[in-house]
């Protein structure tokens, strides 16, 4: 194993100026994925900055009636909060349907937002994969490939993100808050994740030194009445096949506003938006949402393996869509 120096900041400012001097600089909250990365020799880190003193485990009310979570805030925290419970339930399922009870007190939500992918040919270490050794290959592509993504992919990567909390935010529109050397970021939460396209390497647009301070979700109504329902092998510890979260607000049987997006099954927190412009102004019924479900998966790209996630992503957004629906009547 490689030696490893360490530092524990003080502050932000003092973390953004540790973690900028050292190119080979990761921080350090949970450590939950840095260090398993670490570990495993798939992460070029050679110094590690401490932010666990920073104030920034607060989850709170923000404006508008929005709710703001700080990077540091462990995910069962956040996922008990009174707050997140009654006003954003689709954000407290995501998370207490993630990783183990030990790892959610452990891990924080800034570190989840930021783990790499559980792609078996991008931990392996052997492997051809892009994201790993850029123009090395996608052994995906070609090999066992049944977890992988059928949305965003390209023909430099099919590895999907494996985040359930990231698919909630984004469905909620949520805000990545950072901090960095060139000051202050607002980063919507569906461009915090990047498509792989030519550069599967590169995940998220963070500059070197720059830290996720906090996560701002919006005061929406709809928010109230969302959902996250997650299907995998086992119901216990697993990551998702497919995932989605759901907000619907209907008037008379009409859809006035609605949010979905799609986890396991894309290559980051996948948006439905086709799916949202179908049922805007249309019926809130079953017949509907298969619909709109069809129309944003005819543009999926299935492998060998992976066939089954188009049929099953259909119903998944379907049941999730109507179980929101029951739960918003009266």
């Amino acid at each position: 194993m490689r030696p490893l120096t360490y530092s524990r900041a003080t502050d932000i400012d003092d973390a953004i100026a540790l973690a900028a001097a050292n190119p080979d600089s990761a921080f350090l909250a949970g450590g939950t994925t840095e260090v398993d990365l670490i570990r495993a020799g798939m992460s070029g880190t050679r110094h590690l900055v401490d932010i666990n003193d920073l104030p920034l485990s607060a989850v709170e009310g923000g404006p508008g009636g929005g709710l703001l979570i700080g990077a540091l805030a462990r995910m069962s925290d956040v996922a008990r909060a009174p707050s997140v419970v009654r006003r954003y339930p689709a954000i407290s399922q995501a998370l207490l349907l993630s990783a183990s009870q030990q790892l959610r007190n452990m891990a924080s939500i800034g570190g989840n937002l930021r783990q790499r992918t559980r792609c078996a040919y991008f931990r392996d270490g052997v492997s051809p994969c892009n994201k790993r050794e850029p123009g090395s290959g996608c052994a995906a592509l070609d090999g066992w490939n049944r977890g992988h993504a059928i949305l965003g992919t390209s023909e430099r990567c099919i590895a999907t993100h494996p985040s359930d909390v990231a698919v909630a935010l984004v469905a909620l529109d949520a805000v990545i808050q950072t901090m960095g050397p060139d000051g202050e970021r607002a980063i919507p939460s569906d461009d915090f994740f990047l498509l792989p396209g030519t550069t599967p390497e590169t995940e998220q647009p963070l500059a070197r030194g720059e830290l996720i301070v906090g996560i701002a979700v919006p005061g929406a109504p709809v928010a109230a009445r969302s959902t996250y329902l997650k299907f995998r092998d086992r119901q216990s510890y697993e990551f998702a096949l497919v995932s989605v979260a759901a907000a619907l607000e209907t008037d008379d049987g009409i859809v006035t506003d609605v949010r979905l997006a799609l986890g396991g099954v894309g290559t980051k927190p996948w948006r439905a938006r086709r799916a949202e412009a179908a049922l805007i102004g249309g019926p809130a019924d079953e017949a509907a949402f298969g619909r709109a479900a069809s129309a944003e998966l005819a543009h999926a790209v299935a492998r060998e393996h992976n066939a089954f996630k188009i049929e099953v992503t259909r119903r998944a957004m379907v049941r999730a869509l109507s179980h929101t629906l029951k739960g918003a009547r009266p």
